[in-house]
């Protein structure tokens, strides 16, 4: 008759190698994670920073700014699209310079 921790110390799984270096420091260190999130911040910026130069340029611009920032600095893997939102965050400002000190208003109007 088996008992139940020789049953158990049987059935233990074995450790498995390591598949890269960086597992082999820090096995609790989750890599795909914080580039999955980086790359949907990136994503975000620029949608962010394209929808600002039409709408709630006050708010949005500096939205786009912070999330392109924090992707790139958390390694992204889209930073042609980080760095655009960025730009483009940056140009949701200027944007709002310009209309502040063109006619006085924080919003787009077309005609007279």
């Amino acid at each position: 008759m088996t008992t139940l921790s020789e049953a158990t110390r049987t059935t233990s799984p074995t450790p498995t190698a390591p598949a890269t270096a960086t597992e082999a420091k820090d096995p609790h260190r989750p890599t795909a994670r914080p580039r999955a999130q980086a790359d949907g911040m990136a994503v975000a910026s620029f949608i962010l920073g394209l929808l600002g130069t039409l709408v709630l340029n006050i708010l949005l611009g500096p939205c786009a700014l912070v999330l392109g920032g924090l992707s790139l600095a958390r390694g992204t893997t889209r930073r042609g699209r980080a760095l655009l939102g960025i730009t483009l965050g940056a140009a949701d400002l200027l944007l709002l310079a310009l209309l502040t000190t063109a006619d006085g208003t924080l919003s787009w109007h077309i005609g007279g």
